[in-house]
């Protein structure tokens, strides 16, 4: 091979993958890294949990040294080198040392960018008070310890109800700290379809969690009494000891549009599916990119260490002039918080909606995450996205207790298979009485999609149901129909719905519900046989409950 030389820009997920497996693919290339931070490779999704304590040793976030690159990979690592500008023409990249203040130029034959993303700080007055906090290195995650370390903060406010935010709040908890968190948007967890982060917001609230959804930061301030104040927009002000910002991230596309790179309408770098980006010498991968969403075609900023991993990978290899491609995203995604798991692959429905898709039905369901008689069985939430047309899956949603990432996993997979329903229905999946069941949460997602578009069953749109004029109906037994019951129905318990069926009206749909759907399904079957125009509230009680909540 002739010898060529790679510069790559950052590390962590995206740049150290390239630089180890563009030396797997050439023995004989140069290969530079530069990082301006002091870690090349640390473990940053474990960020929140070091603040926790729940990790206890520094040491056991980084991933890799400069020393593991020299000597396992004959890589050379340059940690706290900042490169500040690109010559495209000479292919020179300009290099500040931070410790020493000498600046240099390096040259490359092949320049891979990798520099990351930066947390958002909203323009507001106090910002930069102390005791208000970003999470992003392990730098950044020291000044959290040390600050409730020395200050023994006993309020914290969280600003943002992502992954992050969720996950910090959880940490902070773990150190006796009180949480409240303010999310902008009116829903915890963003990226899930409203009613599904309902049961995120639900466990929150039970865990002692404060939230002010719908409402922004509007300032802080330092009090001559000491702390924090947090102003809202709402005109809230809340008390804090500590503030951390878990607003989201932004590109670090900095560099590269001052080389005159093409930058995408969402601030990200734009790369082909080889990862090139509009200079034919340079590369870029990881958060700084835009990628497109396999299922919508959308373009989007998916700042998560999978996709930046398998970026960095093909990258290194058609610089080594393999024909690789990277084929889009799921943004598939798993969270924990408070003894929850959330996780999610492929679109929601709102992603589809936005997108201006229609071709689409969604199924919710409810089964436990193994055998009900096996001790230990909790439900796992699902929000199943199909498109009628065909029965492609096209994305789902699930929150509980145990074995939820399993089940979004197997959905990813299909997805990425183009999957259909009828797929899942028939997935062979294991199955003991500790693990599952005979019928998997996946197999019983598939079989409820299926039953939609063989035409077994029909679904009423739930979020008619404040404006029907159909005859709602619940078919559980009158003990749980008393307890709670959607607005309207009337009770008739699936084992007396033959011999009450005359009482039924002809002259208007027949909407029913249960407890998680099943029986209502049951019933549907009954009625439409019978002449009936039945259609399913699909998830039944526990599905209604989350899309209208009790305020």
């Amino acid at each position: 091979m002739s010898r060529k030389r790679v510069v790559i820009v950052g590390g962590v997920a995206g740049g150290a993958t390239c630089a180890a497996r563009l030396r797997r693919m050439d023995e004989n290339a140069e290969i530079l890294l530069l990082d301006r931070g002091p870690y090349v490779s640390f473990a940053n999704c474990g960020l929140p949990y070091y603040v926790g304590n729940v990790i206890h040793d520094e040491a056991k976030l980084l991933l890799a040294t400069p020393a593991l690159f020299r000597e396992r990979f004959n890589i050379e690592v340059r940690t706290c080198n900042e490169v500040v500008s690109i010559d495209r023409a000479a292919r020179t990249i300009a290099v500040h040392d931070l410790d020493t203040g000498r600046e240099y130029r390096e040259h490359y034959d092949a320049l891979v960018l990798s520099p990351g993303s930066a947390p958002v700080r909203p323009p507001c007055c106090g910002i930069d008070l102390p005791g208000i906090f970003t999470l992003r290195s392990i730098p950044d995650s020291r000044e959290i310890r040390t600050w409730i370390d020395s200050k023994d903060p006993r309020k914290a406010v969280v600003v943002g109800g992502g992954f992050i935010g969720l996950e910090m709040a959880e940490n902070l908890a773990h150190r006796g700290i009180a949480v409240t968190i303010v999310e902008l948007a009116d829903q915890i967890m963003p990226p899930l379809d409203r009613e599904m982060a309902e049961y995120a917001r639900e466990q929150l609230i039970a865990r002692g969690i404060r939230l002010r959804m719908g409402d922004g930061v509007a300032s802080f301030e330092q009090p001559p009494s000491g702390g924090l104040i947090v102003r809202t927009q709402g005109g809230a002000a809340l008390d804090a000891d500590i503030v951390v910002l878990a607003i989201g991230v932004r590109p670090e596309a900095k560099l590269a549009r001052e080389a005159g790179l093409e930058i995408g309408r969402r601030g990200g770098i734009r790369v082909d599916s080889r990862m090139r980006t509009s200079d034919p010498h340079i590369w870029a991968v990881g958060d700084a990119v835009e990628v497109q969403n396999r299922l919508t075609g959308q373009w989007e900023l998916i700042p998560l260490a999978g996709p930046a991993n398998r970026q960095g990978r093909v990258a290194a290899d058609t610089i080594c002039g393999r024909d690789a491609e990277f084929d889009g995203v799921l943004a598939t995604a798993v969270c924990g918080f408070f003894g929850l798991t959330v996780a999610l692959t492929g679109a929601t429905e709102k992603c589809l909606r936005r997108a201006g898709i229609d071709d689409f039905q969604c199924v919710y369901l409810h089964p436990n995450q193994h055998v009900s008689y096996y001790p230990g069985a909790h439900p796992i939430h699902i929000k199943l996205v199909f498109r009628k047309s065909d029965g492609r899956v096209l994305g789902a949603q699930a929150i509980g207790e145990a074995d939820v990432a399993r089940r979004i996993d197997v959905i990813a997979t299909a997805i990425q298979m183009n999957a259909t329903v009828f797929d899942l229905e028939n997935a062979e999946l294991c199955y003991a009485p500790q693990f599952g069941a005979a019928k998997d949460a996946v197999n019983l997602a598939g079989m409820a999609a299926a039953n939609v578009l063989r035409g077994d069953v029909a679904l009423a749109p739930w979020q008619e149901l404040d404006d029907t004029d159909a005859y709602i109906v619940d078919v559980r037994e009158p003990h749980e129909f008393h307890r709670d019951s959607v607005d309207g129905a009337v009770n008739i318990p699936l084992g007396q719905l033959r011999s009450k069926m005359a009482g039924l009206p002809h002259d208007r749909e027949i909407w029913v519900s249960c407890g998680i759907g099943q029986r209502a399904y049951y019933a549907c079957r009954i009625l439409t046989q019978h002449g009936f125009r039945a259609r399913s509230l699909s998830g039944g009680y526990q599905t209604y409950r989350v899309m209208y909540p009790l305020e």
